[in-house]
């Protein structure tokens, strides 16, 4: 159930709060043997089923609360009066007097609170991988990263152990894992939420997020928290601002940057195209935004992290992670001159960013190029986390209101997601226009959780003696490859019959406009089954990759220039099938 129909359910008699928590408790505990990871710390059962006896009083009393009975989970960056603090930092840990703004509004609306999630140690990091308490993975493929830092609060809404849970968000920490777990990533305006009572990680820019698997959802959340805070010095007044999207600016496609992942750049397309329907597509030079982005850890703005940590790097900068503390410490360095120049800087690509939204109603970015493996990210910690930030950094430092929502199942079964990002104060706007994409989108339903451990798998088109009943096909039945699917390959390719091959053999070339649709079948393999497959082809047949009709792109069989002396063009046949069946 959503957090929207559990709430009307509690509200209308038709279920109760205890009976709500009792369901997220048993979930918890039976995800627990798959990813106890996900929590830093949890409510007691006691505790949790007494909050919610209290709501279902409140409600009998004739109380009307919008989140009645929602079981939620918090970021353990954000004070909940009770539970510990962390920052994932053990040696940090300590029990606030209250709890933050945010939780506390999330109380008086009925939800009740189920623990305290996982992060990347002190909100830095979009990965969710620096963290003491274990690492969160993707929900959908354990050997991915789940994103970050809000991690734990991705993964917890991703298994369905609890409907929303709150994150925060500075470089992309609220859309980066949605975007990975197939979920809404709701980041409003700066100063929409209250961060009163939030660990700050860049106090000025700092924003707390909500995950959900609704656009509703989200909606209901920003309801109940967007009002003005006086406790907080960063809070602003309330205001929506109107947004009819008929312009969506995209990046240039020369600036697009995906990090070699094929499967990033057709979903994008692919989403592109669904928009197209919804607004005008406008390219734009999104330079000037890379460079406020590079501004955040990059240039002075890493000495406000470092502000933040300032106490545990003097007196115990051992209880830091290495990688943070890495990327922290850097901001020692920085001086006043630097700063203030920084802050020149980004009021001009400011100025840039604001004039634009004359050109353009709304942005459509990719929330992230690509994904990485955990092991991945082991071997390269700061560079790849990077990659991820690439179209997030800038957010809020250019004080941008953005939802991130799904956009396409990988092979892999993580998520791929794109980040709409309006000016201050669309945050509503932003909303509906997601609601308009997604209809149009027509995404399916994200793929099972992983609850074993998915055997990591590669697809592989064949077009010739690997096809099945053809000679060579017991190379691929040998290694128990999984048939997918018979289809063609792009227009674009041309076939050809090799001269004096055995058994005879095709060779594929791409050819662009001069070519033609090639039928082919697709397979898949375990990884290390595939690395086997691959040293087998002979030359001058090679593995590479092939586009298919769809637009999505596999690995299959590509020819050295050489493949091609003495063969037979046989791109009119459609198939290395039909010529079988003319010679035979």
């Amino acid at each position: 159930m959503t957090a929207a129909e559990i709430a009307a359910a509690v509200q209308s008699g038709a279920t109760t709060a205890v009976a709500q928590a009792e369901a997220a408790l048993a979930r918890i505990a039976a995800y627990d043997a798959i990813q106890p990871q996900v929590w830093i710390s949890r409510a007691a059962a006691d505790d949790v089923l007494a909050a919610a006896r209290a709501v279902d009083a409140r409600i009998a009393t004739g109380e009307k609360l919008p989140l009645a009975g929602v079981p939620y989970a918090a970021k353990d960056n954000i004070d909940v009066a009770g539970f510990e603090t962390t920052a994932a930092c053990p040696a940090f840990a300590h029990k606030p007097p209250a709890s933050a703004t945010v939780t506390e509004r999330l109380a008086a609306a009925g939800a009740i609170c189920m623990g305290k999630t996982n992060l990347d140690q002190f909100a830095t990091g979009l990965v969710g991988v620096r963290s003491p308490y274990g690492i969160p993975r993707n929900a959908f493929n354990r050997a991915y990263v789940s994103g970050g830092s809000s991690s734990g609060s991705a993964i917890a809404v991703a298994a369905g152990l609890v409907p929303i849970a709150l994150g925060t968000d500075t470089a992309g920490s609220g859309r980066v894992p949605a975007a990975f777990n197939h979920l809404i990533g709701f980041k409003p305006t700066k100063g929409r939420w209250s961060t009163q009572g939030v660990v700050p990680a860049c106090r000025s820019i700092d924003c707390v997020t909500v995950f959900a698997h609704t656009t509703a959802d989200a909606a209901l959340v920003d309801s109940v928290l967007a009002r003005f805070d006086p406790a907080d010095p960063w809070s602003k007044p309330l205001a929506d601002r109107a947004l009819a999207p008929r312009r969506i600016g995209v990046p240039q496609r020369h600036q697009r940057l995906f990090f070699g992942d094929a499967e990033s750049e057709y979903f994008y397309d692919r989403a592109v195209d669904h928009l197209a329907t919804l607004a005008e597509i406008i390219e734009i030079d999104i330079a000037p935004l890379q460079e406020a982005a590079q501004l955040l850890y990059g240039g002075p703005w890493v000495a406000e992290r470092t502000a933040a940590m300032a106490e545990i790097l003097r007196t115990n900068p051992d209880a830091v992670d290495p990688t943070v503390r890495t990327v922290v410490e850097a901001g020692w360095d920085k001086t006043a001159v630097e700063t203030f120049n920084g802050i020149y800087r980004l009021a001009e690509i400011k100025r840039h960013a604001d004039l634009l939204w004359g050109e353009i109603d709304a942005l459509a970015f990719p929330t992230t190029g690509t994904t990485y493996r955990v092991a991945e990210l082991a071997k390269a910690p700061i560079a790849l986390n990077s990659n991820l930030g690439a179209y997030t950094n800038f957010v809020n430092l250019l004080d941008m209101a953005a939802l991130a929502v799904p956009a396409g199942v990988r092979h892999n079964a993580t998520g791929f997601g794109i980040t709409f990002i309006g000016p201050a104060d669309t945050d509503r706007a932003l909303l509906d226009l997601a609601d308009a994409y997604l209809a149009k989108a027509d995404l399916p339903a994200p793929p099972p959780l992983d609850l074993e451990g998915h055997m990591q798998t590669v697809k592989l088109a064949v077009v010739g003696a690997h096809l099945k009943d053809m000679p060579l096909h017991w190379q691929l039945t040998s290694r128990e490859a999984k048939f997918v699917e018979a289809t063609h390959t792009a227009p674009t390719y041309r076939l050809y019959a090799m001269a004096d091959s055995v058994p005879p053999k095709p060779a594929l070339v791409h050819s662009g406009e001069d070519g033609a649709a090639i039928a082919v079948e697709v397979y898949e393999l375990g990884v290390a089954e595939f690395g086997s497959f691959t040293v087998e082809v002979p030359a001058p047949l090679a593995i590479g990759t092939v586009t298919l009709a769809d637009g999505t792109s596999v690995k299959g069989f590509v020819a050295e220039p050489r493949a091609l002396t003495g063969a037979q063009d046989i791109t009119h046949l459609g198939g290395w099938r039909a010529f079988i069946a003319q010679k035979s």
